[in-house]
């Protein structure tokens, strides 16, 4: 009797252990490819809309500016930007296929993040694209989740080109994508590195040709947008050189950080985007060039991003009161 119960009680909890076992295998596997990581759940729960993000850009504090480039660098307010100084007069800022490159990045993407995210804040200045975001959120469900509810793109070449592919039928951000193109491993270039001032401001780009072959291959704009007090939302604290080493072979960051009181909770710091000119593929056919002369290309238009990101923090600066700072190219 007391094997036959006994027996009884096993197969009771195996039964229970295996539903246990299915319940959670199917959790895993729905976390990973399940049917809520899509767009359109993200559209029919209105993301961008949530009050969250405008509690966030409250927080913050939130201008958009448009540095034309006019001899007395006058500053136009974003809300009556029409068109960047283009040879293309068909061009809208709003929704016309373009790479929009978000320059620093940051300890966390948030100059990117704030661009794209909330309505109020991309409604009324450069109109809706898609994120490009690291491949190493994908380890982070709830962040993968929102992320694919944002239409995010995985920052491989490959997918950014597919992205810039889309024909118009695709909807929403139509061949639109927002980048950092300093990536994770900018966030190591900067104070309290060996090398750097408290009052260097540090833009990644030197070896960063990935954008410009894209939008020389597609035949689309760059246009380049600084973001002021991105780098002073968290501070980093310095760790020895091969974690930085790991960060970039991992492609993740694994840095130390803190925020407001000594939490990972940023500090309140105003952001101030100021939106360049837009640096043009040329208007010849680009499918003709050769392999040199596709490379030369890309290069001038590298170089005129470059020019243009350092134009733009130089003018606007003291505007910002960052009168003292120093932006460094590396």
């Amino acid at each position: 009797k007391q094997t036959q119960q006994e027996l009884k009680q096993y197969k009771k909890f195996d039964k229970m252990a295996r539903k246990c076992a299915i319940t959670l295998a199917t959790i895993i596997i729905l976390s990973i490819w399940g049917p809520h990581r899509n767009k359109h759940l993200g559209d029919f729960l209105k993301v961008r809309k949530w009050r969250l993000w405008d509690a966030w850009l409250r927080y913050i504090g939130f201008t958009v500016l448009q540095d034309k480039g006019n001899d007395y660098n006058k500053l136009d307010e974003m809300e009556t930007l029409s068109t960047p100084k283009s040879s293309d007069p068909e061009f809208d800022v709003k929704t016309s296929p373009a790479i929009y490159a978000f320059v620093p990045h940051g300890i966390f993407p948030f100059a990117l993040a704030f661009a794209c995210l909330p309505e109020q804040g991309y409604s009324e200045t450069w109109g809706l694209f898609r994120p490009v975001v690291a491949t190493a959120t994908k380890l982070f469900p709830l962040v993968r989740t929102l992320i694919s509810w944002m239409d995010g793109v995985d920052a491989s070449r490959s997918a950014v080109s597919r992205a810039l592919s889309l024909s118009n039928d695709a909807g929403g951000a139509y061949r639109r994508v927002g980048i950092s193109p300093g990536g994770i491993a900018e966030m190591f270039e900067t104070y309290p590195k060996s090398g750097f001032h408290r009052n260097d401001e540090a833009a990644l780009l030197k070896q960063r040709n990935g954008i410009f072959k894209l939008a020389l291959k597609h035949k689309l704009p760059i246009i380049p947008v600084y973001c002021f007090g991105a780098t002073k939302m968290l501070r980093r604290v310095q760790l020895p050189e091969f974690m930085e080493t790991l960060s970039r072979a991992l492609k993740i960051s694994l840095c130390l950080f803190f925020g407001k009181f000594g939490l990972p909770i940023p500090f309140r710091q105003k952001l101030m985007y100021v939106v360049g000119r837009a640096i043009l593929p040329p208007s010849e056919a680009t499918n003709a060039l050769t392999g040199e002369q596709f490379d030369i290309v890309v290069q001038e238009m590298h170089e005129k991003f470059c020019d243009e990101i350092v134009r733009i923090f130089n003018n606007n600066k003291e505007y910002y009161g960052w009168g003292d700072k120093t932006l460094r190219i590396i």
